[in-house]
């Protein structure tokens, strides 16, 4: 299921107009990026946590060329599903 066919289907689901769907959905994601961005953990209950991961810099290689690359301290987010949904998608 991609974005479109999230708006899509609570549109549906609620009898919504999708322009109002998608203004939802938007706010929603906004609202984890928003989080995410300033350290916070974003916990959505029964489904599953948010939280931002930061990873030092270090020397690389190019694998193709071999070239010695530097890379970047960077922050990347990490989801971990929740209990409820583990359950849910193993039964």
């Amino acid at each position: 299921m991609n974005k479109s066919e999230l708006i899509k289907t609570l549109a549906e689901q609620k009898e919504l107009h999708t322009d109002d769907a998608a203004k939802i959905v938007n706010a929603f994601i906004d609202s984890i990026k928003d989080s995410l961005k300033t350290g916070e953990r974003v916990e959505i209950r029964g489904f599953g946590s948010f939280k931002l991961k930061e990873y030092e810099g270090y020397t690389g290689r190019n694998p193709k060329t071999g070239e010695v690359v530097d890379v970047h301290p960077k922050k990347l987010p990490f989801f971990r599903p929740g209990k409820e949904l583990k359950e849910y998608l193993n039964k």
